[in-house]
């Protein structure tokens, strides 16, 4: 069973939040690695990066995969795809010409100044 859409999103943006995950996002575009060495680069216990992994995962950000005693970690390729698809409804929009808007706002001051 899926996610519902709104609460997937809850779910991903919750979870790039904060920059421990994205850290290990970045690391994850790589290679694919054992939750020891995503743990390695961190000031933090085993337990502490297992949380963050779980909450990854929870998002379906990464995938985990148990190879003999070794937990493997790797990026869900379509992990992103309901951020982005949401995401781009917003490069809809024209970008705002800074130039015209002082202008148009330098015309207002000046009809109010002049009232």
């Amino acid at each position: 069973m899926t996610t519902p859409l709104p609460d997937r999103l809850d779910m991903i943006f919750a979870a790039l939040a904060d920059p421990t995950r994205r850290r290990v996002l970045s690391m994850l575009l790589e290679d694919d690695m054992a939750v020891s060495d995503v743990a390695a680069p961190f000031a933090m216990s085993l337990a502490a990066i297992s949380k963050h992994l779980a909450v990854l995962a929870a998002a379906g950000l990464i995938r985990q995969e148990r190879r003999g005693r070794i937990t493997w970690c790797k990026l869900d390729p379509d992990g992103m795809r309901a951020a982005s698809v949401w995401m781009g409804g917003f490069g809809q929009f024209d970008p705002v010409d800074l130039d015209d808007f002082e202008r148009f706002l330098e015309a207002e001051m000046q009809s109010w100044t002049e009232e």
